[in-house]
This record gives structure tokens, sequence and C-alpha cells, in this order.
């Protein structure tokens, strides 16, 4: 059954990895040998250390605080590579019993693919119920399984619409608060002869996908990590199937672009008016404004998320990270201290938004004035927290992921794929999806709810 479950993560490369930088199993003791090996500076060398991974922007800055407010531990830190290359990394390490961090950055969705290889310890035995009244309701869900708190929330992705006022202007466009005045925008903006289509729906979008599904209602997985083996599939209820057809619509209209998300091409169709509208997450503002080619003469706004009914607007979620503590970990106590403080505090929170561009879940920041009132000078001083995100994370009530959620979104985008390139409806794509991770589901030994 283990080695089921190990295939079943989606996240082991297909070649080996070689492991460098801090060993794990550094919580106990201290030293200048262990401190060599930290990317950071230990300021005190003779205090326990605790290694992580991270690759959060501007993490130095935080682990500095961090080691410079903390005389009795200190972090040694080293970017063991950004999402699945870290994740290749530590399950390496999980397959070989070693090379471990204490504390390690994972995202959201991911949590429950090593949950399922007993690589996470439960912080409810280290206190972690005492802080979660810190953190925002959606964000500690989706850290969390049941009664198990598998990971300290750090940032989210709250969902808006980042739009180029200067196109809407040209074309004559209303800022669209429903999905049907979206479309009635984009067919505005073709018919006005702009270079630009109203936006991008990439076929290999997946978190982005899935959590545009959410907002029509769509739950596609049951799972508690206190029945590990048994989990529920529905990818292809009505909520999927009508947001799905709705974009498969705008794609054979020609009113949006397929493009591939995250690569060159498209990072320079995001700031050169390509794309009238950039859904984005709440990290999406400092992706945007960190992309070389930016337009210096757009003039970009946020904007709330359309809604299928502006009644009753339901908030989602794409993306988000954590800090877990590693079975690993040789002292687990003191790991799950360091994390639940690294950014469970205002300075080391404020570093990573004002310097790495987070959107906190840590609420003390999260719920503050200075950060609703916070004006960016790229949105033309406007208060995007305030007008935007912050009402987003509110609404954000959590979701649940599978334990072969990578593999889950390969699918999702294989199936996608067929249906922009016409092969089949919407409808069919994600009857084909719920088809084929039930079979794998099967496969891998899980009992199907």
């Amino acid at each position: 059954m283990k080695a089921k479950f190990l295939a079943s993560a989606g996240i082991v490369a297909a070649t080996a990895v070689a492991l460098t930088g801090c060993s794990g199993g550094g919580g106990g003791e201290g030293g200048e040998a262990a401190a060599a090996s930290c990317t950071n500076t230990v300021v005190n060398t003779e205090a326990p250390q605790v290694t992580v991974w991270a690759w959060y922007p501007a993490f130095d800055q935080v682990v500095d605080q961090f080691n410079n407010a903390n005389d009795d531990v200190q972090i040694c830190w080293t970017n063991a590579g950004q999402g699945n290359d870290e994740y290749t990394r530590f399950s390496t390490s999980i397959e070989s019993g070693s090379g471990a961090p204490d504390v390690i950055q994972l995202e959201s969705e991911v949590l429950s693919s090593f949950t399922i290889r007993n690589a996470l310890v439960d912080l409810t035995e280290y206190g972690a119920n005492d802080v979660k009244g810190d953190y925002a309701e959606g964000a500690w869900e989706d850290a969390s399984s049941g009664d198990a708190v598998y990971a300290i929330p750090v940032d989210g992705g709250p969902m808006g619409m980042l739009y180029r006022q200067d196109i809407f202007d040209a074309a004559g466009i209303e800022v669209p608060t429903t999905w049907e005045e979206f479309e009635a925008a984009a067919r505005t903006l073709k018919e006005s002869g702009s270079d630009a289509v109203i936006a991008d729906f990439p076929t290999n979008g997946r978190a982005f996908n899935q959590a545009l599904f959410a907002q029509a209602g769509s739950t596609p997985f049951e799972y508690d990590s206190a029945n590990p083996q048994e989990i529920g599939i529905n990818v292809n209820d009505d909520g999927a199937k009508q947001v799905l057809e709705y974009w498969n619509g705008l794609v054979e209209d020609g009113l949006v672009a397929t493009d591939d998300a995250f690569t060159a091409d498209y990072n320079t169709k995001l700031v050169d008016g390509s794309y009238a509208v950039y859904l984005a997450a709440a990290w999406g503002p400092g992706y945007l404004q960190g992309l070389s080619d930016a337009d210096p003469e757009a003039v970009w706004r946020a904007a709330p998320l359309p809604q299928w009914d502006a009644a009753d607007p339901v908030q989602v979620n794409w993306g988000g990270s954590t800090f877990a503590v590693t079975e690993q970990a040789s002292d687990k106590d003191l790991a799950a201290r360091v994390a639940m403080n690294i950014f469970g505090n205002e300075e080391g929170m404020n570093l990573g938004v004002d310097e790495g561009a987070l959107f906190p879940s840590y609420a003390p920041v999260l719920d503050s004035t200075e950060f609703a009132d916070k004006e960016y000078e790229f949105f033309g001083g406007q208060q995007i927290n305030k007008e935007v995100f912050l009402d987003a994370a509110a609404g954000y009530e959590g979701a649940t992921f599978s334990p072969f959620q990578n593999y889950a979104y390969d699918q999702l985008t294989e199936q996608i794929y067929a249906m922009v390139q016409g092969e089949k409806d919407g409808g069919q794509a994600l009857d084909d999806l719920q088809a084929s991770l039930e079979q794998y589901a099967t496969e891998q030994g899980f009992t199907l709810k």
C-alpha cells in the first residue's frame, strides 16, 4: 500500500535529485559547522538550530529578523527550489529516511500529498490550536484536515480582477461585475477592433481553473487524513460543468486566448496589452509589477472578481503557502515553535508584505488599518486591499484537496486542452476526468466514497 500511495503523490521526478544545502534534522545541536551550511548568517552559533526550506521572496530579511529576535533558537535556511523542485527533493528525503529539513514551505494544495506518506507532524499537540485565532479562517481550513493541523498558514491568494483601464476606456467598456457582463465586455472589445482580447484562459491553469469551478459551487474532493484510504471524487459536478462550458463558449467565439500560463510569451502578453484583464490572486499585483517588459503607459486598476450572482457573491482562492514540520525534525517542539513564529509576528509578516508582496494570512497584519489603507503606485494609488482583496479573503471558507492533487491537475490540463482543441465539449471533458481519477484512485489502493 505504501508504494502505491508514494506514486499517488504525483510529485516524484523521473530522475533522482541530489540534496544540497542544509542537511535535515538540524533542530538539536548548534555550532559553527551547522551554521556554515546555512544560506543565512546564524547570529548565535551556540543556540540550537532549526533547518528551514523556503522560497518566499525576501525571506532572507525575515530570517534575519527572527534570528536577531531569538537568542535561544536560530533558523538555518536554504532555498531548496520552488514548488515542485522542492517537493521532489522532499520526496527523495522521505524515501531515504533522511535529508529533510525540520520546517518546510508547502503550498496548501499539496499538504495531503505528504500527510498520506506520514511525512508531516500534526501540530495540534504542539499548540497549533492556541494560535488558530491569529489566522484567516479559510487559510487555516486549508492547512487542516479533520481535527489535525498539518501546517501554519503564511500567505493566501484571494482572487480579484486586474484590468487595463486604458483599454477599457478606449473600447467604452464598464468594469464587469458578473460573468454575464464579462462576456458582454469581451464581445464589445472584439467589436471595437482592439488588438486585445478580454483575458487568457490557460489550459494549464490548474489551481486557477479549480478556483473558478469552486466559485460556481464545485467541491471536487472529499478527503480526511484520519481516513487516508478513502476519498470522494466529484470533479464533474454541475458547478464545474457550468464554468467550463462558459469558458469554452468564449474560446469558440475567439473572445479569449488559450495561452499556457507562466511562460515567457504569457508574461509578455500580460503586460503588452494582449490581454485587457488578468484574473489574479492577491499575489498577482506583485507578480505583475515584477515583469520587466511592463508598458509604462498602461493604466492598471483592480476590481472584485466577477460573480455568477452579484447578489450572492462567492469568494475563492488561488494558491497560498504554509510552514509544516517534517517527521524527520529531531526536535519537533522547537521546529513547531519556529513554524508558528517566523511570520507569526507583525514585524516578520510586514517584511513579507512590504518586501515580498505576500498577502498575509496572519490576522494582526491582515486586519490592520495600515494594510487596508496601503496605496499601490502601480495601480494609481488605489487601495487594492481595501477595495478588492480583503473582502475576498474574508469570504473564502477553505477547500479540500486530494492526496494526489498534482496528478489530478495534470489530468485536468489534458482534458481542458482537448476541449479547446475542439475534441470534446466541457461536459465530456469533465466526465472523462472523473473516470480517469476514479480509475487512478482505485489503482492506488483508495476506496471511493
